[in-house]
């Protein structure tokens, strides 16, 4: 395990972060950290509680002078995506994650780094350890299953938590503070065909779209990466019949949040064909690479002969299967009329999956407008029902509506302002965050959501600022020391 990052400051934040890099916390599967923050809290003379669903509740009383403030709840989620480059050998579920420091940033080596939201987790774990730092009552909340259902915020219950100021500490721009969010939910879709013996004389190929930046689905889905399930889907969709091409395999993404970076097929021509096949690859190649050369500059796309499979689907099944996936909205649908450059309503081609006799493609919608997200939400639904599918929604998660008149905002500005001279921006985010929920449990609460500056969240090319976990840090602190009285 790298140790460097133990000579960054603040040295007590990167020591849990490092400590918590050691501890595999893939979403569903946390029971790892969940333990070992039981038994942190238990070690340090704290209150420390989980619920039936698996959140802990770490509490801690008033610094001396300090008793009469409102309790607040410090928050975030103990889970982390799970993304490693197809080149790495890695096993999220047992391995450590190998941090490396480049230049101003913190990465990982081929894997996500999970400093979304592992150093909200650590900025948690100092302030709960240290003894030297100016708050009131507070109560640290560490929710689980965030990245892959929010089911953790989903099965929190009232009474649970006795503050009335949260700080949600899963944000990832500095100098940026929120206080709104989008609402979100999956569609699932399920088109079906049927095994056919492969043609004689017919060669198989594995063509590869690769090397993608992917993304956050919510806060990077504007930045105009390229879906990799979308890109290798056209090249099916216009090759398809020129070379009467079969079908065997379709893979492509992996998470319902995550903007799909990597795609193959395996398809099958005539033997006689394959100079041309080749050929084709080539310019799409060169086209999608121009297409792409500000946003997708490591784009890749490759061909090599695979031993030929024994069968290939059904012709009707992929002609409804590309047609569906070329038709499937992906991107940004709406941006805010109200809130200048903020995207209102989107929708992410997540991943695309070959079971034994149907295939399974997975959505994620999300906008700040509720009836928006429903019409995005049919939009999908349409297209995969046109096809011959079976579609499935699931019951999605609220947004978090902006408070202009939040007392924990204008806090947090003026500290903001006082300590780095300069005024932070207020905003609302496209993304998803647990406040919607927690709100939605406690009405009275008064949220409000920052953090450092991290990047490529949800994939391989994570990292976070090192620079700025210093400012967050002294954000916190200093937020923590001006919390009104009762």
């Amino acid at each position: 395990m790298n140790t460097e990052i133990l000579n960054l400051k603040p040295a007590i934040v990167w020591h849990y972060f490092k400590e918590i890099l050691e501890i595999p916390r893939p979403s569903k599967k946390e029971d790892k950290i969940v333990a070992h923050l039981m038994e942190f809290g238990k070690k340090h003379n704290l209150e420390t509680l989980q619920d039936e669903v698996g959140n802990v509740l770490i509490k801690k009383g008033a610094t001396d002078g300090m008793e009469r403030k409102k309790w607040v709840v410090l928050q975030s989620h103990v889970d982390m995506v799970c993304e490693k480059n197809s080149d790495t050998i890695f096993d999220f579920e047992n391995d450590p994650i190998e941090s490396l420091i480049e230049g101003e940033w913190v990465t990982a080596n081929g894997t996500t780094l999970g400093a979304d939201d592992g150093i909200g987790v650590a900025a948690q774990m100092a302030i709960l350890a240290s003894s030297d730092i100016q708050h009131g009552p507070i109560e640290c909340l560490f929710t689980v299953d965030e990245e892959t259902g929010l089911t953790g915020a989903f099965g929190l219950k009232e009474g649970f938590l006795k503050s009335e100021i949260l700080l949600n500490l899963d944000s990832e721009d500095e100098g940026e503070l929120f206080i709104g969010c989008a609402g979100g939910q999956d569609t699932q879709a399920w088109l079906p065909f049927d095994n056919e013996p492969t043609p004689e004389g017919y060669k198989a190929f594995k063509i590869m779209v690769s090397g993608l930046k992917g993304g956050h689905s919510g806060d990077e889905i504007e930045k105009g990466h390229a879906n990799a399930n979308k890109i290798l889907n056209r090249f099916l969709w216009s090759n398809k019949d020129e070379f009467n091409m079969k079908l065997n395999h379709f893979d492509g993404g992996n998470l319902r949040n995550a903007i799909a970076r990597e795609a193959y097929a395996i398809c099958l021509i005539p033997e006689h064909m394959e100079s041309k096949l080749i050929s084709a690859v080539m310019k799409f190649k060169e086209l999608s690479r121009s297409e792409f050369s500000i946003t997708e500059p490591h784009m890749e796309i490759t061909i090599n002969t695979i031993e030929t499979p024994d069968n290939v689907i059904d012709d009707e099944s992929f002609t409804e299967f590309v047609n569906a996936i070329y038709a499937c909205p992906h991107g940004v649908i709406a941006m805010s009329q109200s809130i200048e450059n903020f995207v209102e309503t989107s929708t992410n081609l997540a991943s695309v999956k070959f079971l034994d006799d149907e295939i399974l493609i997975t959505t994620s919608q999300r906008s700040s407008v509720e009836s928006e997200k429903q019409d995005i939400t049919n939009m999908v639904k349409s297209v995969f029902n046109l096809a011959g599918g079976r579609t499935k929604t699931s019951d999605g998660y609220p947004g978090w509506t902006p408070n202009p008149d939040s007392e924990i905002m204008s806090i947090t500005v003026n500290s903001y302002k006082k300590l780095f001279n300069v005024e932070p921006e207020v905003l609302a985010i496209h993304a998803g965050l647990e406040c919607g929920l927690i709100g939605d449990k406690y009405p009275e609460m008064d949220m409000i959501s920052f953090g450092p500056t991290i990047k490529r969240a949800h994939s391989p090319e994570e990292k976070i600022e090192i620079e700025t976990v210093s400012k967050f840090w002294d954000l916190t602190l200093d937020v923590l020391k001006n919390i009104p009285n009762e």
